[in-house]
C-alpha cells in the first residue's frame, strides 16, 4: 500500500521550499513544473528537479514530479529528462481520455527501457476533471495498470467551463464540482486506485482545511493535495485512523473471525447489525494502520 495522505506541491525549482518540504510529515512531495513554473522557465526548472531526483534524498516521502499536459510543448522534454534518476511517481495534469493515459504509459515505458529501469515500476497519478472531456471520461482514467492514483481538480474545470466561482458563500462545492469530487472517488474505487482529494486554496483557513479532510476521509479519500506547509499536519491527522477506530477494528475482525467458524456472517456488534460490508472497512482501517507504523 502505499501512503498518501498529505502529498505536497514543491515550486519545481525553489531550493528553500523543497528544503523545507523535506523536514515536513508530507506522504509524497510532488515537484511542479507546470502551473508553478512560467514558460520560459520550463527548461531550467527542469534540469532543477532532475538534479533534484539525481542527489537529493528524500527519505521515505515520495518522488512525485507533475509535468505539463500532453501535447504542450513541454511534456516530452520532462518526461525524457526526468527519467534518468526517474521519479516514484508522475503527476499528470489535463488528462481528456484512456487514450492519452496509455500514450503517457507507453512514452514512459520507452524511456524505462532505454534508461534501463524497471518496466511499469515508475506510477501515475492522474488529475481527472481539469478539463470537460476528462470529467466526462473519468470512469476510465484508472484503468491502466500503471494508474495508482486519481484525482481530481476545480480551479482549471472552472476556468475551462467559464463558472465565476467553485464553492457557496458557506464554502461548500457548487453541484458541478461536488459531481466532480464524487466521481473521482468512485472512478478511483472501481478500479481499486487511490482517491486522492484535491486542493484546499485558503490556507489562512485551518478549520475549513480541517472540515472538508473528515468529510472527504468519510467520503472514502485517503488523501489529500496540500499547497502549504502548515496544511499538512492537519491532512495527516484527519486521514489516519484513531487508535480508537483502529481498536474497535481489530475488534470486528477478531469477532467475525468467531462468527464465521459457527458460520454466520451477519451478526450485532454494540448495538448495530454488521455484515460483510462492515468487515471489508474494518480490514481497510487496520491494513492503513499497519502500512502507516510500517513508516516507522
Amino acid at each position: 500500500m502505499t501512503i498518501r495522505r498529505a502529498a505536497h506541491f514543491v515550486p519545481g525549482a525553489n531550493e528553500k521550499m523543497l528544503n523545507k518540504s523535506l523536514e515536513t510529515a508530507a506522504d509524497a512531495l510532488i515537484l511542479d513544473l507546470e502551473d508553478a513554473v512560467t514558460p520560459e522557465n520550463k527548461d531550467s526548472a527542469r534540469v532543477t528537479v532532475s538534479d533534484w531526483l539525481e542527489h537529493v534524498d528524500f527519505g521515505r516521502q515520495e518522488r512525485v514530479v507533475r509535468v505539463n499536459p500532453l501535447g504542450s510543448p513541454w511534456f516530452e522534454r520532462d518526461v525524457e529528462e526526468t527519467m534518468g534518476h526517474p521519479p516514484d511517481s508522475y503527476l499528470i495534469p489535463k488528462v481528456n481520455n484512456a487514450n492519452e493515459v496509455a500514450e503517457i504509459d507507453a512514452t514512459i515505458r520507452e524511456h524505462e527501457r532505454s534508461f534501463g529501469h524497471t518496466e511499469g515500476a515508475v506510477k501515475l497519478l492522474i488529475l481527472g476533471t481539469e478539463t470537460p472531456q476528462g470529467f466526462l471520461n473519468i470512469g476510465d482514467l484508472a484503468a491502466n495498470p500503471r494508474v495508482d492514483a486519481l484525482t481530481w481538480g476545480a480551479e482549471d474545470l472552472s476556468a475551462a467551463i467559464g463558472s465565476r466561482a467553485n464553492r457557496n458563500p458557506d464554502g461548500s462545492y457548487l453541484p458541478i464540482f461536488e459531481h466532480a469530487r464524487v466521481m473521482c472517488l468512485l472512478a478511483a474505487t472501481a478500479w481499486d486506485k487511490q482517491p486522492l482529494d484535491t486542493v484546499f486554496v485558503d490556507f489562512n483557513d485551518p478549520s475549513g482545511l480541517r472540515s472538508e479532510c473528515l468529510e472527504s476521509a468519510n467520503m472514502g479519500y485517503t488523501g489529500k493535495i496540500t499547497i502549504h506547509p502548515n496544511q499538512i499536519e492537519i491532512v495527516n491527522e484527519c486521514f489516519t485512523p484513531s487508535p480508537a477506530e483502529v481498536s474497535e477494528a481489530k475488534e470486528l475482525l477478531d469477532l467475525f473471525a468467531a462468527k464465521e467458524a459457527e458460520g454466520v456472517m451477519a451478526f450485532s456488534f454494540k448495538g448495530q447489525m454488521v455484515d460483510v460490508p462492515h468487515l471489508t472497512r474494518a480490514k481497510k482501517i487496520v491494513e492503513m494502520s499497519e502500512a502507516l507504523a510500517g513508516l516507522g
